[in-house]
């Protein structure tokens, strides 16, 4: 796919991933709705990728809906689809915050859903591509990261089922999984100081944080060439061969600091979503919830 002149919907563009992506995207020539939150930044990097920005939390149907109609009447369709919107928390399940946890599954999970839905009519049209960000967390679910892991094992499942579904309409749908990656969210999260300690100590390449140049890299390639899978690392590719044997890894590598890291967290009320973009979507959580019209 040359995306000279597609038009490539994203979202969670307001930084990130999703900034990255659209800028070099930009730099090709493609024409970019940028959906997401943090209104002010998200039309900062439209305007400086010569795009449009829509703002709506993904987890809405009704804000989804009038972003996706804006971004066909403004440009006429849609080609390309980055399912990018996502947030994390910390946390473990026995102390975590319950609407915390439900808030990851819902913005990285369902926001994913109802983000492909909403956009699959004009996918099947254009016969476009669907990108669905997923993670190194699909694979390797490490303490303190259920609910992220969770959402993420979740959209690499959709993808692959809605991969058989459309093919014969002419869609092509590819998975992203990124190891940890420079972001505002990784970084916030290496503050935490439970979670924190407990990254930085993976053993390897596992603890090592990646440029999210890397990822806008890899993620034009993935689009020009409608790939099935996308990794950030290259290794990432490689492990999901060994993935039957993550979980014994984990354990062992666990054994020596879950147990006091488990009982800090529980008595000190440390979790939480992470970010300037789980603020953003905490926010939104909330205006939802008080909205009786919602």
């Amino acid at each position: 796919m040359d995306v000279a002149g597609k038009v490539v919907l994203i979202t969670g563009a307001a930084r990130g991933i999703g900034a990255e992506v659209a800028r070099r995207l930009a730099a090709k020539g493609a024409k970019l709705a940028l959906v997401g939150l943090e209104g002010d930044r998200l039309r900062e990097v439209a305007e400086e990728c010569g795009g449009r920005a829509w703002e709506a939390d993904v987890t809405d149907w009704a804000a989804l809906e009038t972003a996706v109609n804006g971004v066909v009447d403004h440009y006429g369709g849609i080609d390309v689809v980055v399912a990018n919107a996502g947030i994390a928390a910390t946390g473990f399940v026995r102390s975590m915050d319950p609407a915390a946890f439900e808030r990851v599954i819902e913005v990285n999970l369902l926001g994913v859903w109802r983000t492909v839905r909403t956009c699959l009519p004009h996918l099947i049209a254009s016969r476009g591509y669907c990108l669905v960000v997923s993670s190194l967390a699909a694979i390797v679910h490490i303490p303190g990261n259920a609910a992220y892991s969770a959402a993420k094992a979740g959209c690499e499942a959709f993808a692959d089922s809605l991969r058989a579904e459309v093919r014969h309409l002419g869609v092509d749908v590819g998975v992203a999984y990124f190891s940890w990656i420079s972001t505002d969210m990784v970084e916030s999260a290496d503050k935490h100081p439970v979670f924190g300690p407990l990254r930085s100590a993976m053993p390897g390449p596992a603890g090592r944080k990646y440029p999210v140049s890397d990822v806008g890299k890899a993620v034009v390639r993935g689009i020009t060439r409608r790939s099935r899978a996308v990794h950030v690392p290259g290794w990432v590719g490689g492990l999901k061969l060994f993935r039957a044997f993550t979980p014994k890894v984990v354990d062992r590598q666990s054994t020596k600091s879950v147990a006091a890291a488990d009982r800090e967290m529980a008595a000190n009320d440390l979790s939480g979503l992470v970010g300037p973009g789980g603020s953003a979507a905490s926010a939104a959580s909330a205006a939802k919830n008080s909205d009786p019209a919602a």
